[in-house]
């Protein structure tokens, strides 16, 4: 599973480019309602949690593309957050994260605290003293209604401290 997991988030962004755009293939060319899509997204937050954004949606696969062109440095990379402004799909699986059956878990027992799942989140690096994967006291990025759920956190564990499950 875990091997299943580190190809899927390397390969997130061919992911999101295919349903992306068969999702907006089958809005523009099929009709089909904008309805459909926001009770499918918000099921999909039942389940998953908010990953609608990073996974499937046009909209993020733009915003994707723009914060690749902007480096390391942080700066553009917190705009992923503004476009998900007027999305009803956003508001609703951002809210269903804290209560989605899968849910990503940190096991304390193997966790070795070196901070990689940290570097990996776009959540810490807004607010780095106010969430942390692993740090005790700090809100889990998970559980917070900006986390789309993209699983570099996850992925990036040496030792698999972090899953992504039930």
């Amino acid at each position: 599973m875990r091997k299943v997991l580190k190809v899927m988030v390397g390969n997130r962004m061919i992911i999101l480019s295919v349903l992306g755009v068969l999702l907006y293939l089958a809005i523009s060319q099929y009709h089909i309602s904008l309805w459909y899509i926001v009770i499918a997204g918000s099921a999909l937050g039942i389940i998953f949690g908010k990953v609608f954004c990073r996974w499937v949606c046009p909209m993020g696969l733009i915003m994707e593309m723009m914060m690749s062109m902007g480096g390391d440095d942080g700066k553009i990379k917190q705009m992923y957050q503004y476009h998900k402004i007027g999305c009803p799909i956003a508001w609703i699986s951002g809210f269903l994260n804290k209560y989605s059956f899968f849910r990503i878990k940190l096991n304390e027992d193997t966790c070795k605290n070196c901070g990689i799942c940290d570097k990996k989140c776009y959540i810490v690096a807004m607010e780095p003293t106010k969430y942390s994967l692993y740090k005790p006291g700090n809100i889990k990025p998970g559980e917070s209604y900006t986390c789309s759920k993209c699983l570099e956190c996850v992925a990036s564990c040496p030792n698999g401290s972090l899953t992504y499950k039930v």
